[in-house]
């Protein structure tokens, strides 16, 4: 019997409590068929079935399936803003702040923020909370090594003082790696962290259905203090962010101004 993409969801939803139907569908759908030609199945069932029994190929599908690309300082101006003006906005309110990354990835967002928080505060009191649904990209966050291209748009006292360097591999250096805590979170069906000061969540959500990204959107708004802000993508403004009890305050950046 020929499985349908319906009938792929839903074994999808069972094996691993990701919700497909959450996920734009033409794109998701490409995606997968290059996955499932690539490994020579002839069709969703054979490789769901597959899947079930087969762990590489299982970590295969979350890894292609999670769009796991990142890069320090992506989009340089923008964290040039979160420094500049974002945070020392939140630190005048307090310096013990609350930050979450979302779908980190390979850590290099966090990473960065431990950086740049090390401009107005000593890295012992700097704890950024990081989170994806994919568990060995976490590993590999925590690992903290990383390539030239990752590190390209990083600014050069940064690889100075928080890498080591051997050959072409960049270690991030211990003391950084203490400020992060990685766990592993799925956006569409985990419960959210509370209070938070600062959520960053970039060039994820163009991957999501429009019902999908507003009801992510309101929980951000529950997980963020009142004042608090969302540091979004270079291709996720929000449109209607009034909807969400957000304000703009600068470009990719939304601070909510009261629970929804």
């Amino acid at each position: 019997m020929v499985m349908d993409y319906e009938g792929f969801k839903k074994e999808i939803f069972k094996l691993t409590g990701i919700d497909l139907g959450s996920y734009k569908e033409k794109q998701m759908k490409r995606r997968l068929d290059s996955l499932i030609s690539k490994n020579n199945f002839n069709g969703y069932k054979s490789y769901v079935e597959a899947i079930k029994v087969d762990k590489k190929l299982y970590s295969e599908f979350i890894n292609y399936m999670t769009i796991n690309v990142s890069e320090f300082y992506r989009n340089p101006e923008q964290w040039e803003k979160l420094k500049n003006i974002i945070l020392p906005s939140l630190l005048e309110k307090s310096n013990n702040l609350k930050i979450w990354s979302a779908a980190c990835s390979s850590g290099d967002e966090p990473y960065t923020l431990v950086m740049i928080l090390n401009e107005f505060l000593p890295l012992g009191k700097i704890k950024i909370f990081a989170t994806d649904i994919d568990g060995e990209i976490l590993e590999k966050a925590k690992n903290g090594l990383y390539t030239d291209k990752s590190i390209a748009n990083l600014p050069k006292k940064y690889i100075d003082k928080y890498f080591k360097v051997d050959g072409d591999i960049y270690a991030i250096k211990q003391e950084v790696k203490n400020c992060v805590e990685f766990n592993k979170h799925n956006l569409l069906a985990d419960p959210y962290p509370k209070n938070c000061d600062l959520i960053v969540c970039r060039n994820v959500l163009i991957y999501f259905t429009e019902e999908a990204k507003a009801e992510i959107y309101k929980k951000f708004n529950r997980s963020l203090k009142t004042g608090g802000v969302l540091f979004v993508g270079s291709t996720e403004q929000i449109i209607l962010y009034n909807l969400y009890n957000f304000k703009p305050i600068q470009t990719f950046f939304y601070q909510k101004e009261k629970d929804i």
